[in-house]
């Protein structure tokens, strides 16, 4: 017989995703509050600037800086007063030195006097600037506390509750209209929720029903001591697999009601799971002379055992159906690795190109086919494994397996 390729290695590290790393400075976060609060600031800031360039501008040119005076001294003296100039003045100084100290002392004076100008006009601009910013952080909140009440009320959507409205008031702006428009598409949501929940309903008690009436049939049957132990055993098989399909169903509504989310949730062990699904796989397995082997290591996840099996058994089953005629085989692992529960079902079988994984999880598709037609089934099955998968917190991976065949690989947190 030709050797089979050797089976996929442990599989990869989980990549670190950017989109879930916290900020270092979660306080320094460029808000649009923060943002408008820096626009009206700047803008105040700059127009002080201008103001105040201006104001020193024609102070100083209505002061003359470094003109001569308009007067000159013909005859008498001068006191030194504040002006450093006139003490080295002679006791009689002629009148172009007298004309000379006034001119100096007056353009000091007059320098001084902008100096101080522009001195306080920074303090007062510098003051006036932190006043602006306040005011703009407060009137910038102001603003967009409608953004906040249709935050809060999104949130709390978010958590199922779809009779919140935001009901805005307040003059007809883009906020307002912005408001109203979540809130019509709520109504939408809602009544759609709603109509959701009546058939979940409505198919859970036509689903029910004939399981129920199959359960008492078999029962009455077995009930009868005089029954050939033949159809004894048929019986006590077609109830536990009826008994299985009233937990499917159960769970499979229990995930409609719950808008996929699993509400109870249980210790589950991932390695207990994947033995039972290989249990009722096996003997079609043998049937197509396919190999199951793999090491399950325990790996407990919190969530829906019933569903959690149906995950696995979808896979292994698909591993066996879509296999090679001969000396095929499927590997079921499942381990614990850095913080969440990982099974994979790898297995021989045809290459699948790498552009039609994504249609296999779609429903009533397979393989190279638009809709499904053939007795392999019917095309639910890994579109169920990735709904439940994604309602348990985690997600379902195919990747080709080199030589033909494919990777499935679950990851769950623990």
């Amino acid at each position: 017989m030709a050797s089979t390729p050797a089976p996929p290695t442990a599989p990869p590290k989980p990549t670190w995703d950017p989109r879930k790393a916290e900020p270092p400075y979660p306080w320094l976060r460029p808000t649009i509050r923060i943002r408008l609060t820096l626009l009206y600031g700047g803008m105040f800031l700059i127009a002080g600037i201008v103001l105040l360039s201006i104001i020193y501008l024609l102070a100083a040119q209505a002061l003359n800086v470094g003109s001569d005076l308009p007067f000159t001294v013909t005859n008498g003296s001068v006191s030194s007063g504040t002006c450093r100039n006139f003490s080295g003045l002679p006791d009689h100084p002629t009148t172009g030195q007298l004309n000379s100290a006034l001119n100096e002392c007056v353009n000091e004076m007059r320098q001084h006097a902008l100096d101080n100008l522009l001195s306080r006009s920074l303090l007062a601009l510098l003051g006036l600037a932190v006043i602006a910013f306040a005011f703009g952080y407060a009137m910038a909140g102001r603003v967009l506390s409608p953004l906040g009440r249709i935050t809060r009320t999104a949130r709390r959507v978010a958590g199922t509750d779809l009779s919140r409205r935001i009901e805005l008031d307040g003059p007809d702006d883009e906020l307002k209209e912005l408001a109203d428009t979540f809130d019509d598409m709520l109504d939408r949501l809602e009544r759609a929720f709603t109509a959701q929940q009546r058939f979940v309903g409505n198919a859970s008690h036509e689903l029910r029903t004939p399981l129920a009436i199959n359960r008492t049939l078999l029962e009455v049957h077995l009930s009868d001591p005089g029954a050939p132990m033949e159809l004894q055993q048929l019986g006590k098989t077609l109830l536990a697999t009826n008994e299985r399909s009233e937990q499917l169903v159960e769970g499979l509504l229990l995930l409609a009601r719950s808008d996929n989310q699993i509400v109870e949730r249980k210790p589950v062990d991932l390695a207990e799971v994947a033995s039972q699904a290989i249990d009722q796989a096996r003997s079609e397995a043998d049937a197509k002379g396919v190999d199951i082997r793999g090491e399950r290591k325990e790996a407990v996840v919190q969530g829906n055992g019933v569903l959690l099996e149906r995950i696995a058994l979808n896979l292994v089953q698909n591993a066996v159906r879509y296999n090679v005629p001969e000396g095929g085989w499927v590997e079921v692992t499942t381990e614990a690795q850095h913080g969440q529960a990982v099974l994979v079902v790898s297995n021989t079988g045809p290459v699948v190109p790498a552009y039609e994984i994504d249609n296999l999880f779609e429903p009533f598709r397979r393989l190279r086919t638009e809709r499904t037609g053939s007795d392999k089934g019917v095309g639910l099955g890994l579109s169920i494994a990735r709904s439940v998968a994604r309602a348990h917190g985690g997600r379902i991976i195919a990747e080709p397996r080199e030589g033909g065949g494919l990777v499935m690989r679950v990851t769950l947190p623990i």
